[in-house]
């Protein structure tokens, strides 16, 4: 028997049950069953006012075959919410049936009423929302996460099935699930010892033989990278084994085994088994509603995709912020409102007083590309101004880079307007898009191809959104155009990530945020399985 079908003929023990008959029979104006939910959820006033509204009519501990359901679909969500990548241990789930087995009087059921929900609302807020706190764990992490009022979850769980409610509040992405399939295949991996013996960490390529190849072949084959063999040469095989691995992580696929791809292959089970708890809890994070179109920026990835009704329509590569303190590119959600064409680029007040203004203060003529602009837009007379007498506390110009091929942002931004000053544009720097490793920008995300982006996106309004882009964009004047329906933005990291064919990527964790989200999580109550590979 299982632990859940025995946990089952333990909470219906006969004492329990012929208690709950004699509430029924009592009425729920039993007045010792009303005192005890109303002591016992003075601190949770959501449930308290959801007892009161009801008339105490109980959630649990009735003896109906509806109030039996709930109580077995708790137990069983409860006992098996490791399978999350969440922590069993929040839940004393053997004392909780302990106390169920004790009761003997209409008092003690509402004691246990009130507990059973005060759980169950933790659980669906666990469940949905994640266990930790985005904000409290890094400056960068600035996701509102959504939480449902307890009297909703109550609510919704009375009015309908307790197993199917159960799988409802759960996130439905097709992400998670296969985030969910990943993880069970990880742990079963760690208890069978891993993925074998690492390579040695040196440069093998196509014409090399020896110890050093097999090894690394046998990883790969351990992996599911390539078919057993026990050849000692890097042949041909063996390099598309390589390359295919190196696009599964973001790797340059040039099929040569150098310091990098070999750090990543040899790096243990229990790495991408934290990647991969790390991402569930993320997924939990975004908006139960993503939006039938919506725009996903994986920053780890450094991609930006368009995904209507669950597919991918549209993917570029993309430029994210420099991995420093003040650069790093914020996690978020928001809606993208309109595109500018042939943009002014208005500069920050942060790239003003850090960058320009020790360059002017040197020479007032230089970065002569942009205008100095007072505070009516006018254009300032460089000679006239003695640039040292200023200090970034009172600088009192504006600076604005006029629309042009050479423009910072290129001939094109997307805006989805928010108090980080963040947004999607077009770029003159079109090398960096060739870097493995694309964090450059002061924060906003660079598009490697944005005017086949904006196609995309006019493609829902314009009978040919090229032509009228193109038409736009040779005015050479700058021009603001309106998407009809806002296309809602969000902004991931995401280092452990299931592909539209059911194929694993990894990428690595570039602004160190995945290792900071795992010591939350570890803070929190997960953890590994014990035998680790």
């Amino acid at each position: 028997m299982s632990f859940v079908s025995r946990a089952r003929s333990s909470v219906f023990a006969a004492t329990f049950v012929a208690v709950s008959a004699s509430l029924a029979l009592a009425g729920t104006s039993d007045t010792a069953f009303q005192m005890a939910v109303a002591e016992s959820t003075v601190s949770n006033t959501a449930i308290a006012e959801f007892y009161r509204k009801n008339a105490f009519d109980p959630v649990w501990v009735g003896s109906t075959p509806e109030h039996e359901a709930r109580r077995a679909a708790l137990i069983k969500a409860l006992s098996t919410i490791d399978m999350h990548g969440l922590p069993r241990a929040r839940y004393d789930v053997s004392a909780l049936i302990a106390k169920m087995q004790d009761a003997r009087t209409t008092r003690d059921l509402g004691l246990i009423e009130a507990e059973l929900s005060q759980v169950f609302a933790k659980y669906a807020n666990d469940i949905q929302s994640g266990v930790t706190s985005p904000s409290q764990i890094d400056a960068g992490l600035v996701r509102d996460v959504e939480q449902r009022n307890p009297q909703e979850h109550l609510k919704r769980l009375v009015a309908g099935d307790g197993d199917e409610y159960f799988s409802e509040i759960m996130p439905q992405s097709r992400q998670y699930r296969a985030l969910m399939k990943q993880k069970i295949a990880l742990e079963t991996l760690i208890e069978k010892g891993g993925w074998g013996e690492t390579v040695p960490v040196t440069k093998l390529e196509r014409g090399d033989t020896g110890a050093n190849v097999i090894k690394l072949r046998n990883r790969l084959v351990a992996m599911g990278y390539l078919k057993p063999t026990a050849s000692p040469n890097y042949d041909d095989v063996l390099l598309a084994a390589v390359q295919a691995f190196q696009t599964a992580h973001g790797l340059e696929p040039d099929g040569v085994a150098g310091n990098g791809t070999i750090t990543e292959i040899n790096r243990p089970v229990s790495d991408r088994l934290k990647a991969v708890y790390v991402a569930l809890e993320r997924e939990r994070w975004l908006p139960e509603e993503r939006g039938e179109r919506h725009i996903l920026v994986n920053q780890a990835d450094f991609s930006a995709k368009i995904v209507d009704d669950g597919q991918v329509t549209f993917e570029t590569r993309a430029v994210i912020g420099k991995n420093t303190h003040d650069r790093r590119s914020p996690e978020f959600s928001d809606e993208m409102e309109h595109m500018v064409i042939n943009p002014s680029w208005y500069v920050p007040r942060s790239i003003i007083t850090k960058e320009y203004l020790p360059k002017l203060q040197a020479n007032p003529n230089a970065v002569g590309h942009i205008q100095i602009t007072d505070r009516g837009g006018r254009q300032v007379n460089r000679g006239a101004v003695d640039f040292t007498q200023f200090t970034a506390r009172n600088f009192p110009f504006s600076m604005r880079q006029p629309p042009s091929r050479s423009n910072a942002l290129g001939l094109v931004k997307f805006m989805f307007p928010n108090k980080h000053n963040i947004y999607l544009h077009d770029t003159p720097q079109k090398s960096l898009f060739a870097r493995e490793v694309r964090a450059f920008s002061h924060g906003c995300i660079r598009l490697a191809q944005p005017f086949e982006f904006a196609y995309a996106l006019l493609a829902k309004q314009e009978e040919d959104p090229k032509s009228f882009f193109q038409r736009v964009l040779n005015t050479g004047k700058e021009t603001k155009v309106n998407l009809e329906n806002p296309v809602p933005v969000h902004l991931i990291y995401r280092t452990a990530y299931v592909g539209p064919k059911g194929e694993v990527q990894y990428r690595r964790d570039v602004y160190d945020r995945d290792r900071k989200i795992w010591e939350a999580l570890q803070k929190a109550g997960v953890a590994l399985p014990d035998v680790q590979g």
